[in-house]
């Protein structure tokens, strides 16, 4: 038995760690940040592939049987090719999963209009991720997307409460309700994004709402674990939680302490 792993290019994970925290205390959880290479948003497939295979190795390592990769660009660009070409050769009896497929799952039914809107890192829009998995599941839906490149160096560098940070939120917000007046739902498709979520309510018509992926990732977590009692049965229960950091832990702990809304204690791996 081992804790669940999960893993984020930088520290919107944790915004998604700490709505699984509160949904499902009583098990093990260790957090693994690549923030001395992030973002991973504007890096190749290639690039985004190789880092977060590494990343999930290491957590395997370490005794997770179960990953989540609580980050739209690695769920976009890596999670598939994990799931289908290395686990089966590198560990047929972990899982790995993402949270693009558990928003898209629900997205449909969050919508009055039919039409949806994303916000997400430039990688995740390229990806079409969530095109395709809306297809999927609510194929009456309209989605229209927007790249927001500034947003998770704004966000890490404490300045989306800044006049010129906002002065970006609201352009790409303008962007995107341009391509489709008739949206109204808007996902967060990156998890540093709850961090702005209240300014974007603040700013937007009163009929638009605004979804993070937090509860929606811990809620499809939960129905995994009792569809797959042999998974769960995997997942140590002491209700412990660690960090590890491929940054400077200082500098980690500092901004961490932010998105997960507590105090953090990292120790720094080396790839």
């Amino acid at each position: 038995m081992g804790p669940i792993g999960v893993f984020d290019s930088g520290y919107g994970g944790l915004t998604v760690l700490a709505d699984i925290r509160a949904s499902l205390p009583q098990y093990d959880y260790l957090y693994l940040g690549d923030n001395a290479r992030a973002p991973y948003g504007t890096r190749s497939f290639d690039v985004v592939y190789d880092y977060t295979l590494e990343a999930v190795q290491e957590l395997f390592d370490r005794g997770c049987s179960l990953v989540i990769l609580a980050c739209n660009t690695a769920s976009a660009k890596a999670l598939r090719t994990i799931q289908q070409n290395d686990l089966p050769q590198i560990a047929p009896n972990k899982r790995v999963l993402g949270v693009i497929r558990p928003s898209a799952e629900v997205l449909g039914s969050l919508t009055k209009s039919k039409h949806v809107g994303i916000l997400a890192t430039e990688g995740t829009v390229k990806s079409n991720s969530y095109v395709l998995e809306l297809e999927k599941f609510s194929p009456e839906v309209t989605i229209h997307q927007q790249s927001c490149p500034m947003w998770v160096p704004i966000i890490e560098n404490n300045r989306h409460d800044s006049e010129a940070g906002r002065l970006f939120i609201q352009e790409d917000v303008k962007r995107l309700l341009e391509k489709d007046p008739a949206i109204d739902t808007i996902l967060l498709g990156c998890t540093h994004y709850p961090l702005v979520k209240s300014y974007l309510e603040s700013i937007l018509p009163n009929h638009i709402s605004v979804i993070s992926q937090g509860k929606i990732v811990a809620e499809s977590l939960s129905d995994y674990l009792i569809r797959h009692p042999e998974m769960e049965m995997e997942c140590s229960k002491n209700g412990s939680l660690q960090f590890l950091t491929s940054e400077n832990t200082h500098v980690f702990n500092e901004k961490a302490s932010v998105f997960y809304n507590g105090p953090v204690d990292a120790v720094h791996i080396k790839w």
